[in-house]
């Protein structure tokens, strides 16, 4: 009989951990990937869009919203 192998779902915020820990760039993607037990190229796909999300931080108004009239 044969075991299925199921797929593991990650939070959010390990995978920010990770991406992080990549854009570091101290240790290579693939020594990231055995340490967290994730597959080096699912490291480099969370890296490259946290990367490309990084910037809609800063593209946000600062400042008060505003008020809805009534």
């Amino acid at each position: 009989m044969h075991e299925t192998k199921k797929r593991k779902f990650h939070t959010p915020e390990f995978k920010v951990k990770v991406a992080l820990e990549a854009l570091r760039g101290v240790r290579t993607i693939n020594e990231i990937g055995q340490e967290y037990g994730v597959h080096p190229v699912a490291v480099g796909h969370w890296k490259k869009e946290l990367q490309k999300e990084a910037k809609t931080l800063f593209e946000r108004k600062q400042g008060p919203s505003p008020m809805a009239s009534h």
